[in-house]
């Protein structure tokens, strides 16, 4: 990068400290949502029902379902410190984990031994025409991409800065409004950005260089066998997030800017409503079963995959597009994370912290609009970390040039010194710097990435991809099941949530009165697709 592009950067951030609001990057709202499957004692996938126990998937906001009936979604609210939204998540686990009888949840982001897309149930959401709908949407995922890529979980995280930092930075950036254009604006330049440097989340947090061989019977794809039951990347950091998971080729020619809200929306509108000849020949609506809710080129805008998006809450009956249009980006949600097998909860303080971190560099540094040669060289540096990012000498490509990973990441790493000291400002054992340090040594020394972790510990014990799994997803079962001290309260509230969400679904099914057909009609016109 230019080094006048650094040091406005550094002015920036100097100007944020000198600003007269050392905390002006502390407590934004923060946010999880963590996916796993539910799997038997055996390892293999559960076939039962979502526990009723755990309330409605349709309704209850923070026990839901994925994709599949069997692919739990535990969602916390969003909290202004860390460790308050993991002792949140921890307490989901520690209930969920209370009515799962003898079944557990798969510890890895790779799933568990899965031989065909029949052994991936899809979700069911109840009788009306909402629930519905989301289960048609889903079997045009089966459809297009296949069951088995729909089994892969993540942690995404969600986070949203201060409005005391929107209020500054404005003033840094000779804004004179600091309402919801710019920080629209703002958002719009940290999702550039992580298109930029966004491949070193997969080297520092990639928990997924193996899959059991089965998986790739649906990914056409090959790789070096560790053992008889265990493919592998060797040195990969991510196959979740590689062309065999989610970045797959059914995707690989939708293209959406981030250069602008506006871009934004037009090119996602325009997939949800162009007709795609592959998809046209799987059909909609066949002797009566629907097994896409359409045949465009994505049925609905999150049906799009990317590394981070652009989100606001939406109304009732709201696309997450006009949303957007209507009030602006409220935060962003970082779906490029693998579930961790050393983490109970799947995800830990460290790793958070540093997004957040992460992020504010992200949103400070200049951020030019992306056109289609970068985001090309963008993507590329995405799929080689992922497949390759620990190679000894990889080098990626910046600005027409070959840069070193190592030495990139150095640089990447340096930058986010002065923000992690303004979010550690008033707290002497400053953790921000800790986890910063944390990520440092991953660099310097790549055994100390999970990606490698996960390697040796296969090698040190012999065992499978599936044997690690099912023992270390044993292991979680038992800590939380063991914990000492259970914060009954908020147990005592999940059963009210889950009350409540079932009776929720019962009066949105006794209340509906229109056929399928219609309502997805009314709902194309509302959303305006």
């Amino acid at each position: 990068m230019p080094p006048s592009i650094d040091r406005q950067f550094e002015r920036r951030l100097a100007a944020l400290v000198n600003a007269g609001e050392p905390r002006v990057l502390q407590e934004g709202l923060k946010g999880v949502e963590k996916e796993s499957l539910r799997v038997l004692r055996d390892g293999h996938i559960a076939h039962t029902a979502h526990p009723y126990e755990l309330g409605s998937a349709l309704t209850n906001e923070h026990i839901t379902t994925d994709f599949s009936e069997s692919l739990i979604e535990l969602v916390t609210p969003a909290f202004p410190n860390s460790w308050e939204l993991l002792q949140y998540l921890c307490d989901l686990h520690q209930f969920v984990y209370r009515h799962l009888g003898d079944e557990l949840l798969w510890a890895t982001s790779m799933p568990c031994r899965l031989e065909s897309d029949a052994d991936v149930p899809i979700a069911y959401y109840g009788e009306s025409n909402v629930g519905r709908m989301k289960s048609v949407y889903r079997n045009g995922l089966r459809h297009r991409y296949g069951g088995l890529m729909q089994a892969i979980s993540g942690v995404h995280f969600n986070y949203s800065f201060p409005d005391v930092f929107w209020e500054a930075y404005a003033a840094v950036r000779q804004s004179h409004d600091s309402g919801q254009n710019f920080r629209s604006q703002g958002y719009f330049e940290l999702l550039r950005n992580y298109r930029r440097y966004g491949w070193i989340v997969l080297y520092l947090f990639g928990t997924s260089p193996t899959v059991d061989r089965a998986f790739l019977k649906d990914a056409h794809a090959s790789l070096p066998m560790l053992d008889e039951e265990t493919a592998y990347e060797p040195y990969g950091t991510s196959l979740r997030m590689s062309d065999i998971g989610y970045r797959n080729r059914n995707q690989a020619d939708v293209s959406v800017s981030v250069n602008s809200l506006d871009e934004y929306v037009r090119d996602l509108r325009h997939a949800i409503s162009t007709p795609h000849p592959p998809y046209e020949t799987i059909g909609v609506n066949v002797d009566g079963e629907f097994r896409q809710l359409n045949s465009y080129i994505l049925q609905i805008e999150n049906e799009y995959y990317s590394y981070i998006r652009p989100k606001r809450v939406t109304r009732s009956g709201e696309s997450p597009s006009a949303a957007l249009l209507r009030a602006g980006v409220e935060y962003v949600e970082v779906r490029a994370l693998d579930v961790s097998a050393f983490d109970p909860v799947g995800v830990n303080q460290n790793k958070l912290r540093f997004l957040e971190a992460f992020v504010a560099m992200c949103v400070l540094r200049d951020s030019p609009p992306i056109g289609l040669a970068e985001q090309e060289q963008l993507d590329h540096n995405h799929l080689v970390v992922a497949r390759r990012g620990r190679e000894p000498g990889l080098t990626l490509e910046r600005e027409g040039r070959q840069q070193s990973l190592v030495t990139w990441s150095r640089e990447i790493l340096d930058s986010m010194e002065g923000i992690c000291e303004m979010l550690d400002n008033g707290d002497p054992s400053r953790p921000y710097a800790q986890a910063l340090r944390a990520q440092r040594e991953k660099v310097e020394d790549v055994d100390r990435t999970p990606s490698a972790r996960l390697l040796q510990e296969l090698k040190d014990t012999g065992e499978s991809f599936f044997d690690l799994g099912l023992r270390v997803s044993a292991a979680h079962k038992a800590y939380f099941l063991d914990l000492h001290s259970p914060n009954d309260k908020r147990l005592a509230e999940y059963r009210r949530e889950a009350d409540e969400s079932l009776s929720r679904q019962r009066r949105i099914e006794s209340t509906q009165s229109e056929p399928f057909e219609t309502y997805l009609e009314r709902y194309y016109v509302s959303t305006g697709q």
